[in-house]
């Protein structure tokens, strides 16, 4: 579905030409502070929670030029594509199973030189000084490099990761090369230390999920 501002015009209660919301959008400028200040209420830090990182890819294949678009891959097209990319942040509460959005930073590193993983590990530390102590930090294999599991490990944090079958585990064996039991199997992750590894199988298709 596209949005834009001659739609917005057009389910406007009230009379909104939809060069007015051109114009505001244009004078406005949000950062992923604005989004903390109108979510910090909703967050109670009191609750079990765990924190869900991911990145989003805003797909500009037909546009010629604009800034902040890179050539990145995306998750739905499989296939890397023109789009502006998102590194999200989300707060999910164990006790009400709901999700929040804390934190986002624009991929975009030709302006800032900082990689996803750069803005990952940013984001979590931001999350700590804000007083947000999750139960887990969540995220797929794109996150799990060694730098990112110390940082966590850093913060006293545990971490769930899907792990690729080719990680290099124990005595230089690749992980899908062992058995893992249904309970689980406690391996050693080469460069960080002792990690529990589970797998499950669905629709087909096998994950290795590993927890610290």
């Amino acid at each position: 579905m596209r949005y834009s501002g001659l739609a917005l015009s057009e389910v406007s209660p009230s009379p909104l030409s939809h060069d007015t919301i051109s114009r505001w959008l244009k004078s406005r400028c949000f950062q992923p502070k604005d989004l903390w200040r109108l979510v910090e209420t909703s967050i109670d830090k009191k609750k079990p929670c765990v924190l869900i990182a991911d990145d989003t890819l805003i797909a500009k294949t037909r546009s010629k030029k604009i800034e902040m678009v890179h050539y990145q891959y995306s998750g739905n097209e499989h296939d890397v594509i023109a789009g502006i990319g998102l590194v999200n942040l989300l707060w999910h509460n164990l006790t009400t199973v709901g999700s929040i959005p804390i934190d986002y930073c624009i991929y975009d590193k030709d302006s800032d030189g900082k990689t996803k993983n750069t803005h990952f590990s940013e984001m979590l530390a931001l999350a700590k000084k804000r007083g947000i102590k999750p139960e887990a930090v969540a995220m797929d294999a794109w996150y799990s490099s060694l730098d990112n599991l110390k940082s966590i490990r850093s913060h006293g944090w545990v971490w769930v990761t899907t792990l690729r079958k080719n990680r290099i585990v124990n005595r230089n064996i690749q992980l899908n090369k062992l058995d893992i039991s249904e309970e689980g199997t406690l391996i050693h992750l080469r460069g960080y230390g002792w990690v529990t590894v589970f797998k499950f199988i669905h629709e087909f298709r096998t994950k290795l999920i590993w927890v610290r």
